[in-house]
């Protein structure tokens, strides 16, 4: 596996095994493991403790694990030199501030691209594709998902590979995938 300094996108369906496939991508890399949780504690939430159980079960115990929940930016800027990064996930993080106000959410946007960006280090960061499911209900369910997505597009630019995970499959979208090209801004 590639050891090289960079993101590295991993984005996929929920269940589709795309925190696996970056778990994997980071046992793979041979460097000492920081992993990122993001998700909140949620102690009176059992079928979110089992799901935290699981992935806890699946990390190897030489792993070092912060629960950063919505603090990800400091938790990146503090990850010291020499070892493959993990964040999981970038939905919990997005859902995390969710009810915080558009400028207040930019600047926090802004702030992420920033630490990802001047990042020293392999960075796995895993996404949740969330536009292949129903039109969102809610009017917070349209902001999550028009934030996510939104995100995940300022993102790619800044990722020396994406992939893409769906039923237990990882497609290297950088060597199978076309470029959408932005559609032309309409002149007056």
């Amino acid at each position: 596996m590639e050891l090289e300094a960079g993101l590295q996108l991993i984005l996929g369906p929920s269940g589709g095994g795309k925190s696996r496939w970056a778990e994997h991508l980071a046992a793979s890399s041979g460097l000492p493991v920081v992993y990122l949780a993001t998700g909140p504690r949620l102690p009176h939430d059992p079928d979110w403790q089992r799901k935290l159980e699981e992935h806890r079960c699946r990390r190897p115990m030489l792993w070092s694990c912060l629960e950063v929940e919505g603090d990800l930016e400091p938790a990146l800027r503090g990850v010291l030199p020499g070892s493959m990064t993990l964040v999981d996930s970038l939905g919990t993080w997005v859902a995390a501030w969710l009810e915080e106000e558009p400028s207040d959410w930019d600047q926090r946007c802004d702030a992420l691209l920033g630490s990802v960006s001047s990042f020293n280090g392999p960075l796995l960061l895993v996404a949740e594709e969330v536009g292949w499911s129903v039109v969102p209900a809610t009017a917070a369910g349209s902001r999550f998902r028009h934030r996510l997505t939104a995100l995940l597009l300022r993102l790619q630019p800044l990722a020396r590979r994406t992939w893409l995970v769906v039923a237990d499959r990882a497609l290297d979208l950088d060597r199978l995938g076309v470029l959408v090209p932005q559609a032309p801004v309409p002149t007056a």
